[in-house]
């Protein structure tokens, strides 16, 4: 069965969801946190109020959609771009009602890729939260004559980037990363790998993501999530458990425009932009 382009513009039921201080914890180690980050990976150390990874946000505004865009073989499913916005600095602990709808499907010849936008509120006060945009790329989906897509006008800022910062990843992080709800084998399991033509799991899109998210916290917003308003980027490459990643922030004003790199130069998200608040 194609994908169905009848579910273009839908807006899902409203979806609740809630997380604990425990999940923030285990979300910060996931994305590499530790000892020297005590903020988001303790709740009690003494006088040191538990904190929240801005990049949370996509986990807590995700809506499952499962087989709702048609039959198709999951291994061929690749994350392809995620965007979130913050409209209020995330809670240790908290619950959300989400609405979800897919945007476009569009044709990228070798495969469809397929536009989502989700709106979490606060459950009980109706209060917006977060908005999340995000993207697949579905393999072999392509080829039925649609619309190509919008362009990005993102282009390499001129100079030397204003901060680089680089964090190691370990071999076994993925199997830490999975246990915030992602557990597609792609991330675990090396037969499904390699149907997906991996020669081992691959770390999960958003886990380099976080990864990403941390360094931009510190490097641009003295590491107060209150200043974090803003993210997006393309996943450009996998990245195999293991690998450091680097990450080069050009800052212009309130903006900056990042890309992250594998070590040997692969850039693996490209197209960045965050926003943040002045200290």
């Amino acid at each position: 069965m194609p994908l169905d382009h009848g579910l273009v513009g839908v807006e899902s039921a409203p979806v609740e969801r809630s997380w604990t201080s425990k999940d923030t914890l285990l979300y910060a180690l996931g994305v590499g946190a530790g000892v020297d980050e005590p903020a988001f990976t303790t709740e009690n150390s003494t006088g040191v109020p538990q904190r929240v990874l801005p990049t949370f946000a996509v986990l807590a505004a995700q809506v499952p959609t499962g087989r709702r865009l048609g039959d198709f073989d999951p291994a061929m499913l690749v994350h392809a771009e995620q965007a979130f916005e913050l409209h209020r600095t995330l809670p240790p602990e908290g619950r959300v009602r989400t609405t979800s709808k897919v945007t476009g499907i569009y044709d990228k010849g070798s495969g469809a890729l397929v536009t989502s936008e989700a709106h979490a509120v606060e459950a009980e006060s109706g209060e917006p939260l977060i908005t999340s945009r995000s993207a697949v790329f579905i393999r072999g989906e392509g080829g039925f004559g649609g619309d190509r897509g919008p362009r990005d006008g993102w282009t390499e800022p001129a100079g030397p980037p204003d901060h680089e910062v680089t964090y190691a990843t370990y071999r076994d992080q993925a199997l830490l990363y999975r246990l915030s709800g992602d557990r597609n084998p792609l991330h675990s399991d090396p037969v499904f790998a390699a149907r997906a033509g991996f020669g081992r799991p691959i770390l999960h899109g958003l886990c380099t993501y976080g990864i990403t998210g941390r360094a931009l916290l510190h490097a641009v917003a003295g590491s107060d999530p209150a200043r974090f308003v803003s993210m997006s980027g393309r996943f450009s490459s996998p990245v195999f458990p293991g690998e450091p990643l680097t990450v080069s922030i050009w800052v212009d004003g309130a903006t900056a425009f990042f890309r992250t790199s594998k070590g040997d130069g692969t850039v693996v998200i490209d197209r960045g932009r965050a926003a943040f608040r002045p200290a």
